[in-house]
């Protein structure tokens, strides 16, 4: 027992050694720590943003906060985007084959539409003069349209289909089909009052400029590029740049808006831009820019 305690006299010794050693060893470091978070700028979702107005939510500014000095030019997609129909495109279709006397679901039709559209070739047409594409667009859709009605019920054809797609060109060829998404005009007037560029690189077709002028949208946008324009359509690459290059502005200097996982997000995002989710904003008018944006 007398031994026992002979040694532990000197351990308690050698502890309380090597406690004050570490003890002064992390008042250094705590020290050193301190003073690298008083010398370490704020974190940059703390700043108000200018380009729209307001306090940009994180939740927004951290699309942009790597090349936030950088963006001048926001480009966006057109239909599901700045603008959309008034009612699906199976209700206008059912309504068209209630006129010819069949009763089609517009349910299917919708279904069908969509399964068609997303499936078909690039309205792309290479080898055609400026003058020819509007007659070569007009037949692709055709196609679409006479797909749709066969693949939401083959049984049913509809008596008199030239005359029915006639009338369904026209109707989509209207600003009176459209309208303009909520935020959308807001959105534009505000990027051009802060300086921003503007543009639309959509899938669309020739239609699309008098549909937006008629929405009262035409007068915001500088510049609208189509698939006949770049000889490409989304998500090459190729069509981003083409919409870039109409502003003389790069890519790192750009974000898009579209409403497309694949055609529009992935396609810019490969072609250099910043890419937004329209989806994912309440309104366009949730769209900022941060500080040092224009």
């Amino acid at each position: 027992m007398g031994g026992g305690r002979r040694l532990r006299g000197p351990r308690t010794r050698v502890d309380a050694r090597g406690a004050r050693r570490h003890l002064a060893g992390l008042r250094a470091r705590r020290g050193r720590e301190l003073v690298r978070r008083l010398r370490a700028p704020g974190p940059a979702v703390r700043k108000p943003s200018r380009a729209i107005g307001g306090t940009q939510p994180a939740r927004h500014l951290h699309r942009f906060r790597t090349n936030a000095a950088l963006i001048r030019a926001v480009l966006f997609d057109a239909a599901g985007t700045l603008i959309e129909l008034r009612e699906p495109v199976g209700e206008i279709y059912a309504r068209e084959a209630s006129a010819q006397g069949l009763s089609i679901s517009a349910r299917r039709l919708d279904d069908a539409f969509r399964r068609i559209f997303s499936g078909a070739d690039p309205m792309l047409f290479p080898e055609a003069s400026l003058d020819e594409v509007a007659n070569l667009e007009k037949n692709w859709w055709r196609g679409v349209v006479r797909s749709t009605f066969l693949a939401a019920d083959s049984a049913k054809r509809l008596p008199d289909f030239d005359a029915s797609f006639e009338v369904l060109w026209k109707a989509f060829s209207t600003p009176n089909a459209w309208r303009a998404r909520p935020g959308a005009r807001e959105l534009l007037e505000r990027l051009r009052n802060e300086g921003l560029r503007r543009a639309v690189v959509s899938n669309f077709d020739r239609r699309l400029p008098e549909i937006l002028a008629g929405l009262g949208l035409g007068g915001l946008i500088e510049a609208i590029v189509l698939p006949s324009d770049a000889g490409a359509s989304k998500p090459d690459p190729r069509i981003f740049q083409h919409g870039l290059d109409r502003l003389g502005i790069r890519a790192e200097e750009a974000i898009y808006v579209g409403d497309d996982a694949l055609r529009d997000i992935e396609g810019a995002r490969a072609a250099g831009l910043q890419a937004v989710a329209a989806r994912s904003l309440a309104t366009l008018t949730e769209l900022r820019i941060p500080p040092g944006g224009a």
